[in-house]
């Protein structure tokens, strides 16, 4: 029998609660008629717990979608919000890219994971089809695992 985990040894999102995320942000994509997404979930520490590329995603695109996740961890807020502060500060924009080795990724796209008291596990990043619509698939994987999304939109 294996032995568990360590609570210490647990930063934020479990492997079972990535797993569900990455499926269903996925399928939200097909029930959409999205373009093939690729999926990357990370923990709170900033591992990567889960990343799933779909059949005829561009070599880019599990860069692409780590460094939305990256981005939101990296601020502490999704990257709806982020992109707009690059909009309004590029210079901010630039420095943040080079502290982060470019894997800060400035659009709209990664989602914040949290539980109901409002606790940082993780982010999401999903990168194939228009901003927009990546950031709806990272709301519906975060929802169907039955945490809270977090895009940087005010309360």
């Amino acid at each position: 029998m294996a032995q568990p985990a360590h609570p210490a040894a647990i930063n934020g999102l479990t492997l079972a609660q990535a797993e569900v995320i990455a499926n269903a942000a996925l399928a939200k994509g097909h029930a959409m008629g999205f373009l093939p997404l690729t999926v990357c979930v990370i923990d709170a520490g900033g591992h990567m717990k889960v990343l799933k590329r779909e059949d005829g995603c561009s070599i880019a695109r599990q860069d692409v979608a780590h460094g939305k996740a990256y981005g939101a961890m990296a601020m502490g807020f999704g990257t709806r919000e982020l992109a707009r502060r690059a909009a309004g500060a590029p210079g901010f924009t630039n420095a943040l890219s080079d502290l982060t080795g470019g894997r800060a990724v400035p659009v709209q796209g990664g989602v914040l994971v949290r539980d109901a008291n409002n606790v940082l596990l993780g982010a999401v990043g999903i990168s194939g089809d228009t901003s927009p619509n990546d950031e709806v698939c990272c709301i519906a994987g975060i929802e169907a695992a039955g945490l809270a999304p977090d895009t940087g939109d005010p309360a």
